[in-house]
């Protein structure tokens, strides 16, 4: 990485500190997905089946090929965003922003929009200008993303079954940080 260092209280999580934090953020993701959020689980989800999730991304994070953006509220991780660089040969101008998630006692104080300002900043550092993310259609997080420099690419039906075990669709979004 070409030396990118958010500001408090967002920080880049290493690897080995996403290993030690494994149960914490798999309460996070447990309890985003229990109040809704469509990001790719569906209810019920035990807590042992959200920490294997975190566990998966160790080796991405390890190689460079995916990065943690992490919100603390004093010792609690409060929010968390992903950037995934494209693989292709042809993507590398590209990334794609995933696993936004603001944990529901922690909404409504601006976190969300600061974790998506410092996955600006590191995508930039890494020579990424265009991010790419989709959002559950109708979701709440679908009214944030525009007020963050997103444009609207459109909405493909049925595209993923919901938290509750129903199909949504999902709106796609690009931002170009040239």
């Amino acid at each position: 990485m070409t030396g990118f260092q958010p500001d408090p209280p967002v920080f880049l999580l290493s690897s080995a500190e996403v290993r030690t934090s494994v149960g914490a953020l798999g309460s996070l993701l447990k309890a985003c997905v229990e109040d809704g959020a469509g990001i790719g689980f569906i209810l019920p989800i035990s807590q042992e089946k959200a920490e294997a999730f975190w566990q998966k991304q160790v080796a991405a994070l390890e190689d460079g090929r995916a990065f943690l953006m992490v919100a603390r509220d004093r010792n609690t991780i409060a929010g968390v965003v992903m950037l995934a660089l494209a693989p292709q040969d042809n993507g590398g101008h590209r990334a794609e922003v995933a696993k936004l998630m603001v944990h529901p006692d922690h909404r409504r104080k601006g976190i969300a929009r600061q974790l998506m300002t410092t996955i600006d900043g590191l995508a930039l550092s890494l020579d990424r200008w265009l991010l790419v993310l989709d959002t559950v259609t109708g979701d709440r997080a679908e009214k944030l993303y525009p007020t963050c420099g997103y444009q609207k690419c459109g909405i493909i039906p049925d595209y993923a079954y919901g938290s509750h075990g129903a199909l949504d669709a999902t709106t796609v979004f690009f931002k170009d940080l040239r």
